[in-house]
């Protein structure tokens, strides 16, 4: 089985005398065909993490281990699996072994054994499942973390630096069940681990949720994949970001591969997978007639040390002195821009809010409702009528609701960072 990249860079690549600052979007799309191979034997090692704290006793655990038993059938045979159990310490259920027949009944045995008492202290969760995935490094290496609670406030130095042990050896979806746990601290997992993070409202929820996560993670078939972007001496990157199918930025997480050559990591991608990525360039000022390229953008594919490149798209810049020309915005990079600001504005906006600062919490959140019509982004839209009542939504009058749900102020907090591709004109 192979999967095919493409890459396509989408820019007004003419800039007023003068100017400084490139930006583009490239559309990474992957499909089957010929091109990279997948990982060899297809070889799969999904992780299970599972808060068994105090606060998950009664419905939660009940809820939880019904979702994994689920989960842990529905693994194909060829798949590998492993479980992590965690409250105030870390306790491997089951160790990581194929997905057979006899290991998926040892393991569901062993989940009808779980119950919860303790604290929760995260780092110690993923420092166990990391020890785990590291038995197996060429495979497409993805985890599931559940919790209903706030990590304890002592964790908060070890889990950062736990987190940078982890980063680039396996990918992290978490889930938030109930209303008891903190967005920020499941986002910072999240984040640094190329995953996502969401809000399961009640315990009901869970098997769906757990069933949707196993299913994208099972579609996965190629491994680490780094964005890899050349620009030219003097040159600066500004900021590197997922732009869809949400907000990732990836600015800081560059590897120097060698002066003015940066990996950005991008994770597992499976067939029929397009996402969206920002370049903001900052390149010498040219005259004009001048034209450079400003970055050279590809895809690497790396398995045992080798490289192979899969994709490629340049980055240009040609300075006019044609207004016509110079002032036009991409309509892709308008649009992402807008989504980005988007984000933003809710964030601020609920911030405002549980503070009490009804005025700038009104402001941000009638711009993010404007944001949200104009670009067209329902899901959104959706959410964030649960939060203000929404008189005119194209000038973004709207009026903060006095009593929310706090499920959901915390589902338009998770999902803010989800974007809509540009309507198609």
């Amino acid at each position: 089985m192979s999967s095919q990249f493409k890459a396509e860079v989408f820019q007004n690549q003419y800039l007023p005398q003068g100017a400084k600052e490139v930006h583009a979007i490239m559309t990474v799309t992957v499909a089957g065909g010929e091109g990279v191979i997948s990982t060899p034997a297809g070889e799969r090692l999904f992780g299970i993490i599972c808060d068994t704290s105090g606060s998950m006793g009664g419905e939660k655990i009940q809820a939880a281990k019904g979702a994994m038993a689920k989960i842990v059938n529905l693994l194909p045979d060829n798949a590998y699996f492993f479980i992590v159990t965690g409250a105030s310490s870390a306790r491997l259920v089951f160790p990581m072994l194929k997905a057979t027949g006899e290991n998926k009944n040892r393991a569901i045995a062993e989940i009808k054994k779980i119950s919860a008492n303790g604290g929760t202290v995260i780092s110690t969760w993923l420092s166990e499942a990391l020890q785990q995935f590291q038995k197996m490094p060429n495979a497409i290496r993805q985890a599931l973390l559940l919790t209903d609670g706030q990590n304890d406030d002592s964790d908060e130095q070890r889990i950062k630096t736990v987190l940078q042990q982890c980063e680039g050896i396996f990918q992290c979806d978490c889930r938030g069940v109930g209303t008891d746990w903190r967005v920020k601290q499941l986002q910072q997992i999240s984040n640094k681990l190329l995953g996502t993070t969401d809000i399961i409202p009640n315990a009901a929820m869970i098997e769906a949720d757990f069933r949707g996560i196993l299913s994208k993670a099972m579609s996965k078939d190629v491994s680490d994949v780094a964005l890899r972007l050349w620009t030219p001496q003097g040159a600066t990157v500004k900021f590197c970001k997922q732009v869809s199918p949400e907000i990732v930025d990836l600015t800081y997480r560059a590897k120097l591969v060698k002066p003015q050559v940066g990996d950005y990591p991008t994770g597992a991608w499976g067939k029929n997978e397009s996402r969206d990525y920002h370049f903001s360039i900052q390149v010498k000022p040219g005259n004009v007639g001048d034209e450079m390229l400003a970055g050279r953008a590809s895809l690497i594919y790396t398995l045992n040390g080798v490289e192979t490149k899969v994709a490629e798209a340049r980055i240009l810049a040609i300075w006019t002195d044609d207004d016509a020309k110079s002032t036009k915005i991409d309509r892709r990079v308008a649009h992402y821009t807008g989504q980005a600001e988007l984000a933003q504005s809710i964030q601020e906006g609920l911030e405002a809010r549980d503070r009490g600062d009804i005025e700038v919490a009104t402001a941000k959140l009638g711009k993010a409702v404007k944001l949200a019509h104009q670009s067209g982004n329902e899901a959104t839209a959706k959410l964030l009528r649960k939060v203000v009542d929404i008189e005119d939504a194209a000038t973004g009058t709207v009026k903060i609701k006095r009593d929310v749900a706090k499920e959901d102020a915390m589902a338009l907090e998770t999902r803010s960072t989800k974007t809509t591709r540009i309507p198609k004109s």
